[in-house]
């Protein structure tokens, strides 16, 4: 590998595994850049190679001082030695591992060791002590590795971004400390949007996926197998025991007590927004069909239709829906965007016990009554592929179906809690629809609704308008396209008054479907 000055320079990429190169490539490319990661997985490694990198280039080509801030003096002083051994590799001209002290003007008395490599092309690579006024009057990258270890970070983040401002850098990398700790605060902010950084993630069995322990092999000289890995990979997992969901997999330890608190809950509640109810015996869904429909038919007139009525036209709207059928409930969650982006719940539908076809009749008709409704998601898993499906069929891409993971609790759930946070979204002030998004708990770091239920077996709830809610506020976030078409007249019968016209073949396609076509042309003949 050799770096040359005035033009970016080429690592060799298979030095570096694909989620080590992906941190790298991040750094270039983005102003501030968050890694949460496995243990031993090599990033402060990495880190040590964009240091010289950077440090190494001249200002024109980007080139910039690095200040390294570990939460303690080893590892400052291994991650110099790195940079030290990298410089070689890399054909940088670079001057020996310094020693020196950092002078604290608050505190004179207490000097701290630092370390220090000088490059030719006029920058330094200078591992800091971790206190935020070491950062005052400096310029360039700044790197904090292990995060969540560190006595302030939200003081170190405060002064590290400061240095953006003249068009330096912000890397931040570190395992887990506890679902409460500042940087699990700082990853969720990310994740709902409140933070422009880039965030990655790397966990141990990304990690192994990726290479590691084929890399660890071929510089041990074991000879790798699929087996030997997966032995490997089960002795690392019991030496951390009941902390490998933390120290491997990227999952902070969770602290007692709801992921939303009641108060904030009963702060975002209205008592002006309707919730609908309808539930049914285990014998309706005997009742002829006719007879269901009709019911059916009456619901929607009386409850759903006169509550569409009521709301604004000019505002676009979002759904979200979670699926229950003798169980547990289906929800139909329904937002409104207002002109400030507050996301304002229009109207709650919950069904007990009512039968699929009579939930597609609710479902279509509160759609299809929506003023400039947007987009929905529901929920796919189970029995509620049907009636997601059928409704993705209607309405095209406007409806997403969603097979509820963890991966998508861990990405949706952080802005929903931000948007309650911000007061940015309102809840009907109702105690079941509180009580299911109480249920909320973080559940292997990640907030969902788990497993238990509440209430007897005939009036069990599982969570579900949290559920709904949470898909509702992902639609409205979802990225879609609004449109609308002006219907023409057809090519005759463009009178504005009289029965309407049926075209010959719409005649024809509808004897076909109901048996009573007359088969024309056998008479042509």
């Amino acid at each position: 590998m050799k770096m040359t000055e005035g033009r970016n320079p080429t690592l060799s990429t298979s030095l570096f595994l694909p989620y080590q190169s992906g941190m790298m490539a991040a750094v270039m490319k983005y102003p501030v850049v968050v890694v949460e990661k496995s243990r031993r997985t090599g990033m402060s490694w990495a880190a040590s190679f964009i240091a010289d990198l950077i440090a190494g280039l001249s200002p024109e080509a980007g080139g910039m001082d690095v200040f390294y801030m570990g939460y303690n003096l080893e590892m400052a002083r291994e991650f110099i030695d790195y940079c030290a051994d990298h410089a070689g590799q890399m054909q940088v001209v670079a001057g020996q591992v310094q020693e020196s002290f950092f002078r604290d003007p608050d505190a004179p008395e207490k000097d701290v060791k630092v370390f220090r490599i000088d490059f030719a092309a006029g920058h330094k690579v200078l591992a800091l002590p971790s206190m935020a006024r070491a950062l005052r009057g400096m310029q360039g990258l700044v790197i904090i590795d292990e995060a969540a270890f560190h006595d302030d970070l939200a003081g170190l983040m405060t002064a590290a971004l400061a240095l953006l401002m003249w068009g330096g850098k912000v890397l931040i990398i570190s395992t887990h400390n506890g679902d409460s700790n500042p940087f699990n605060i700082l990853v969720n902010d990310i994740r709902a949007g409140r933070k422009p950084y880039h965030l990655l993630r790397t966990t141990f069995d990304d990690a192994l996926e990726q290479g590691l322990y084929r890399k660890i092999c071929a510089k041990t000289g074991v000879t790798w197998s699929k087996v030997a890995q997966s032995a490997w990979r089960d002795e690392i997992v019991a030496f951390y025991g009941s902390g490998a969901d933390e120290e491997l997999f990227c999952i902070p330890s969770p602290s007692t007590g709801a992921y939303i608190p009641l108060p904030l809950i009963e702060a975002r509640a209205s008592a002006d927004i309707p919730v609908i109810r309808w539930a049914q015996t285990a014998e309706f869904s005997l009742w002829p069909e006719a007879q269901r429909a009709q019911e059916t038919a009456s619901f929607i007139s009386e409850k759903i239709n006169t509550t569409l009525e009521t709301l604004d036209r000019e505002r676009p709207y979002v759904f979200g829906e979670d699926f229950g059928r003798s169980g547990d409930l289906t929800v139909i969650w329904v937002l409104g965007i207002a002109p400030d982006m507050r996301r304002e719940t229009a109207l709650v539908v919950e069904l007990r016990n009512v039968p699929f076809d009579e939930q597609r009749r609710i479902l279509f008709a509160i759609l299809d009554g929506l003023p400039r409704w947007r987009a929905g998601k529901m929920d796919a898993r189970g029995n509620g592929q049907y009636l997601a499906e059928v409704t993705v069929q209607r309405y095209g891409s406007r409806v997403e179906a969603v097979m509820l993971s963890e991966g998508w609790y861990r990405e949706q759930m952080p802005p929903l809690k931000a948007a309650m946070e911000d007061a940015a979204l309102t809840l009907p002030q109702d105690r079941e629809i509180i009580d299911d998004i109480r249920l909320l708990q973080v559940v292997r770091g990640v907030a969902r609704v788990p497993d238990q239920r509440k209430g007897g077996k005939t009036a069990q709830r599982h969570g579900d308008a949290a559920v709904a809610l949470a898909m509702a506020y992902a639609a409205s976030r979802a990225d879609v396209i609004e449109y609308a078409y002006t219907s023409q007249p057809r090519a005759w019968g463009t009178e504005l008054s009289g029965p309407p016209v049926v075209w010959p073949i719409e005649r024809e396609l509808a004897e076909e479907r109901s048996g009573t076509a007359q088969h024309r042309w056998r008479l042509r003949l």
